[in-house]
């Protein structure tokens, strides 16, 4: 019964970890939500010295209740060329104290709150649909979450103080703080929340459960896995956004190793202010290691800033990284899939830069053009598996119906791109090196007839592309109307083709394949671009289920889905 108590306990304790980093994500989400464009204006605003980026990173940090997502926010205009990197680090030493102001808030007795907070937040939420007030209600309902994980926490490692097992693990962990240090380092980077971290160690140590100097290891294990969770999140992101988060995990662990060599001492100086609680303790000295960094590193960011840059150099500028994909939109469905869809149309205007290119390959069989289209459609697919990933994550926030379906358009706009770029890659290079091995050549009329094609296809792609910029139904119509203006092009180039093929002309002879295999990939291509047009006229009621006609018993043809009539 003893041992069934203690595992009890202990999942307890583990249950109500897990519900304090969720209420610090509900926090952060909800502060997102409501504030998060004007947050990023501030920031960029506050670039113009050291005292107002200081603040500012402070106060954001303060609002958002973490320094991990400051540090993402930062890099993300970091790597956009908003902030310079001296700045930036500037404003990520003014967020680590900033975030510290809320471990003080939690620290006073304010657990009974939680409830008032809850009912609040879930009240807001359930009497509107608009996003600040939401957002709002979710800020309110995960600090009410916080604060009753805080109270089950102390509860359960008050209770577990009395187990064996439970003293025999911490008891081993007493003496050797390098290992407190690294395990709570993992730990914090594990749930990228230093502040729910500390929260939960200042409730271990109010309780008894552990002692001063294993808490402060805790404490700067805490701020090094805080500062190793948005590096490890912006690893793929440009250069210039991993350089925030690499300064401030250098400042952090420049600061944290000479502590640690005087734990002890500092433990027993810090035993003798009798004003401080237990419990308070940890938040001071989490406050305290988070100034000392500031302090010592303030003067000192240039510095910090071309060490980053000779640790993380610039990459060489191949075009194919995007430019668009803003990680730290990502708790924001509107405005990441207003990234989603910029990022989109440079990847159409890459897919069209290669479209345009096929007639110059094609009539001067130059196979170095073919190598360079090749090169482009590899940056192509670079760019879709780059949109892909950034929808699928975009997808695990909560969306609406609209939001929901404008993913999915991107979606499927991005995947007819990418079909079209392995079209001309694949198969119209592939007509182009055929062309240039047998030295054929067109006829002056068959040229003439591929080029006017080409430009009807090179047309219907700036077509579609803007109609999938703006959601004009107008231009969805003309995308689909398109159809038959190419039907009718098809068959009359392939007319005349047949009527040269008769009068035994040998240009059109020899080079038939290759002219009736281009006309039918250009067609292949138009049909991927008409392709925007159909999520468009399906939002407003216009796009039947088939194409396919039925007869009345008078013998009439009439349309299964007929088209509503124009209001």
């Amino acid at each position: 019964m003893v041992h069934s108590g203690a595992t009890v306990l202990t999942v307890t304790l583990i249950g109500s970890v897990a519900l304090l980093i969720w209420g610090v994500r509900q926090v952060r989400l909800g502060v997102t939500r409501a504030f998060g464009a004007e947050l990023r204006r501030l920031l960029a605003a506050a670039s113009a010295n050291r005292l107002m980026a200081f603040t500012a990173g402070g106060f954001i940090s303060g609002l958002m209740q973490s320094s991990t997502a400051t540090a993402l926010l930062l890099g993300a205009l970091a790597g956009r060329d908003l902030l310079t990197l001296p700045v930036a680090l500037v404003m990520m030493l003014g967020a680590d104290v900033g975030s510290t102001l809320a471990a003080q808030l939690f620290a006073f007795d304010i657990k009974w709150i939680w409830a008032l907070l809850i009912a609040a937040g879930v009240f807001v939420a359930q009497s509107t649909e608009a996003d600040k007030p939401r957002g709002l209600a979710r800020i309110a309902i995960g600090l009410g979450v916080m604060l009753l994980a805080l109270k089950e926490i102390g509860d359960a490692a008050a209770a577990l103080r009395g187990s064996e097992v439970f003293r025999i693990v911490l008891g081993g962990l007493e003496g050797e703080p390098l290992m407190g240090v690294a395990i709570m380092a993992i730990v914090t980077w594990l749930s990228h929340s230093s502040l729910a971290m500390v929260l939960f160690i200042m409730s271990l140590v109010a309780s008894g459960a552990i002692g001063a100097p294993l808490a402060l290891a805790f404490v700067l294990g805490a701020n090094i896995g805080g500062a190793f969770a948005p590096l490890v999140s912006l690893s793929g992101s440009p250069p210039a956004a991993r350089r925030v988060p690499l300064g401030n995990l250098l400042m952090r662990f420049a600061v944290a190793l000479p502590l640690l060599a005087v734990l002890g001492p500092l433990e027993q100086l810090v035993s003798e202010w009798a004003f401080f609680s237990p419990g308070r303790l940890v938040v001071v000295a989490h406050t305290a290691f988070n100034v000392l960094v500031a302090l010592l590193f303030l003067p000192f960011t240039g510095l910090v800033a071309r060490l980053c840059e000779r640790m993380i150099p610039d990459a060489p500028a191949d075009g194919s990284a995007p430019r668009h994909l803003d990680p730290n939109l990502l708790g924001s469905p509107s405005e990441a899939l207003a990234c989603a869809m910029r990022e989109a149309l440079e990847m159409g205007n890459q897919v069209a830069a290669m479209l345009r290119r096929v007639l110059d390959a094609l009539e001067s069989s130059d196979l170095r053009v073919a190598r360079d289209i090749e090169r482009m459609d590899d940056r192509v697919d670079t760019q879709f598996e780059a949109i892909k990933l950034y929808l699928v994550q975009i997808t695990r926030a909560e969306m609406r119906d609209d939001e929901s379906r404008r993913a999915v358009e991107i979606l499927s706009f991005t995947t007819n791109l990418e079909h079209i770029g392995d079209i001309i890659d694949k198969n119209l290079m592939e007509l182009v090196g055929k062309k240039v091995r047998k030295g054929m050549a067109f006829s002056p009329e068959g040229q003439e007839e591929l080029r006017r094609f080409h430009a009807l296809v090179l047309d219907t792609m700036a077509l579609a592309l803007n109609a999938f910029a703006s959601r004009d139904p107008q231009l969805a119509r003309r995308l689909v109307e398109d159809k038959v203006t190419i039907r009718t092009a098809e068959r009359e180039t392939l007319e005349r083709h047949y009527a040269r093929l008769r009068a035994g002309r040998v240009e059109s002879m020899e080079s038939s394949a290759v002219h009736l295999d281009f006309i039918r990939d250009l067609k292949r291509i138009h049909g991927h671009l008409a392709a925007t047009a159909y999520p468009i006229l399906e939002a407003i009621g216009e796009l039947g289920e088939s194409r396919l006609r039925q007869r009345d018993d008078e013998g009439a043809a009439e349309p299964l889905n007929p088209r509503p009539a124009a209001r």
